[in-house]
């Protein structure tokens, strides 16, 4: 039985975490005591009608010293964004606030960028009250509904009762298994109910029917180690999975272990060190040619923590053909969904290659360097002959010369961007490490990269973190600058300016006959020193190489945020690129760089292509040498 409280106690007295026996509080106030509890620092959000009981209670929590700080965004969008890019740069479960109707609908695109990407995120919306629930009240909108086919799971909050065991589920559903957002949908007359509140802690839950598999199979640890000892041409296929199982010690030792080459998706670039000699880099539509050439040769495909993504494998008929797959994922439903692997390891990645190392130990299975030299030199000739270029234009910047200087002068930063060229020039120059690279890879978001940079920043206030952005991209969430001038939040922003809507450019030049409709930016772009000035930042304009190097470093020594404009070759393309319905050994826009004294190139009998020596198949037409 509780004690007693003076007649003048209530919650709003109270800071958070401190409740060890039942105590009368609002809805609100449990779940912010809630959140607190489950280790939240930081919520970005934006009050509106139905949230304003939450907002309320925030405002008591903050003034009576609680440890929740709340980053007011300019839009619901930028919440989202932020909440991800906090979970990506910590591994922790990012959260957001919007209000009911438009501040829910405008949380819709972040919530799926989340999902398509596996990030763990908890997004508490404001609701209407139950009583006008259903009668298409002032700002009501379903958004249970509507999120469901993006959210790994949903409530709406009946009773003010069930808050602490909703958000202790809520959390541990987003961070346990596949990660990804959940949504609790909290109506306002639930949030202002008061009850007799008893906490509920983290990990104390129990979810009937939810227990993700987190090891693997023995029998089939077993069958991957005996395809891995037998193969000459493995190849290593890491994704995203990889980076939230932190599995990245483990693949390092793998891949040397074994001698197996490394390649990595969009979403497991820092899974690997990409300055490691086993490195092929990114692979698919535009990653790097010897990445793509491989897993087109190899005959062993190990997949960790991917899903064959279309952009990953092109003519999904034709990729990795001549391989044999193991595939470990954490997700069963992804086992098997694009690709029938011969050895499908259903667990937590990590987990699944800490058991495949100790069993090859026991067995003392390794390969020697010489079962798969060959297959490795080959792969260094492919480097030599299809290397990533960076043009140098006597009468512009090209726009990898800006990531490569990046690169150089910050390689330890936490990296974001937004979605177009940039991405993929980003993704091909910068050497990133775990939870390093932040970027949206499934839903493909414009606007991502300044709010999630925010999201990396809040979390790790003490490291470089940069946004690489696109003109288009920037100008769809350039009003989280204020929240950036607002909290002094040192985000940097590069705008890679080209005029265009650079992805959108290339394929109308490539496939669309040259017809640019509406792809053109060049009018309308915001004078960047003018627009940080009315946002109380740095603003800076970049047109000319000499002047790049010692602007960038002008803009890593600025103590706050800082918005650079570069103006970089309007009409530059992105490649290598491997063409919708072409298979990865058919790229267009290779480099090629035959070495002096090297043995006669070989010419193609079905498409007539001059190919380099020890090819096993035409890169123009895929077709067997």
């Amino acid at each position: 039985m509780r004690s007693p409280q003076p007649e003048n106690q209530t919650h709003s007295h109270v800071s958070l975490s401190p409740v060890v026996a039942p105590m009368r509080v609002s809805g609100g106030f449990a779940l912010l005591d809630s959140l607190s509890r489950h280790g939240v620092e930081y919520i970005f959000g934006y009050p509106g009608g139905a949230i304003l009981p939450i907002y309320d209670d925030l405002y008591k929590v903050e003034a009576s010293g609680g440890g929740i700080k709340h980053i007011l965004v300019r839009h619901e969008q930028g919440a989202a964004h932020a909440a991800d890019g906090y979970a990506r740069a910590t591994g922790k479960v990012g959260v957001c606030f919007g209000t009911s109707g438009p501040g829910a609908t405008n949380l819709v695109t972040g919530i799926a960028t989340a999902y398509m990407d596996s990030i763990p995120m908890v997004i508490v919306t404001g609701q209407v009250s139950r009583a006008v629930i259903g009668t298409d009240a002032f700002q009501e909108t379903d958004i249970y509904g509507i999120t469901l086919p993006i959210v790994k799971h949903s409530y709406v909050v009946r009773d003010a009762k069930d808050m602490a065991r909703i958000v202790a589920e809520a959390f541990h559903i987003a961070s346990t298994g596949r990660p990804g957002p959940v949504l609790i949908d909290v109506p306002k007359d639930v949030a202002l109910e008061e009850f007799d509140y008893s906490p509920v802690e983290p990990g104390s839950v129990r979810l009937p029917g939810y227990r993700p598999t987190v090891k693997g199979n023995p029998r089939q640890i077993s069958a991957a180690l005996k395809l891995i000892r037998e193969s000459r041409r493995p190849l290593l296929y890491v994704g995203g999975g990889a980076i939230a199982a932190n599995a990245h010690q483990e693949i390092k030792q793998l891949a040397e272990l074994f001698h197996i080459p490394v390649t990595t998706t969009l979403m497991g670039i820092g899974a690997f060190d990409e300055n490691h000699p086993l490195s092929l880099g990114m692979l698919g539509m535009h990653g790097t040619a010897y990445a793509n050439f491989a897993v087109s040769d190899c005959d062993l495909l190990i997949c960790v923590g991917a899903r064959f993504d279309d952009r990953v494998t092109g003519k999904l008929d034709e990729f990795a053909n001549r391989a044999k797959v193991i595939h470990i994922d954490i997700d069963p439903a992804e086992v098997g969904k694009n690709r029938i692997p011969e050895v499908p390891i259903v667990g937590d990645v990590r987990n699944v290659l800490l058991d495949l190392l100790r069993r090859s130990k026991q067995l003392s299975a390794t390969t020697t360097p010489n079962q798969t030299q060959e297959w490795l030199n080959l792969i260094t000739r492919w480097k030599e002959e299809y290397p990533l270029e960076v043009p140098q234009h006597p009468d512009s910047i090209s726009p990898q010369e800006v990531v490569v200087e990046l690169n150089n002068q910050a390689p330890d930063a936490i990296y974001t961007t937004d979605v177009g060229q940039h991405q993929m020039w980003a993704a091909q120059f910068l050497n990133n490490g775990p939870r390093r690279w932040i970027s949206s890879a499934g839903l493909g978001t414009m606007g991502f990269g300044v709010p999630a940079a925010m999201g990396a920043k809040v979390a790790f206030p003490d490291q470089e973190v940069i946004c690489i952005s696109g003109d288009a991209s920037f100008q769809m969430n350039l009003q989280e600058l204020g929240t950036l001038a607002q909290y002094g939040i040192n985000v940097k922003t590069v705008i890679l300016n080209n005029g265009w809507q650079g992805m959108v450019r290339q394929w109308q030049q490539a496939f669309y006959g040259e017809r640019y409709s509406c792809s053109n930016m060049e009018v309308g772009m915001p004078d960047i020193e003018l627009l940080g000035k009315a946002y109380g930042i740095k603003g800076m304009v970049i047109s000319d190489r000499a002047e790049l190097k010692d602007a960038i470093a002008e803009m890593l020594a600025h103590n706050g945020p800082v918005v650079v404009n570069v103006h970089v070759t309007k009409d530059e393309n992105c490649y290598p690129m491997v063409a919708p319905g072409k298979s990865n050994a058919q790229m267009i826009g290779l480099p090629r760089q035959q070495k002096k004294g090297s043995p006669e190139p070989v010419y193609c009998g079905n498409c007539g292509a001059k190919n380099p020596p020890n090819h096993t198949f035409c890169p123009e037409c895929g077709t067997k040498l």
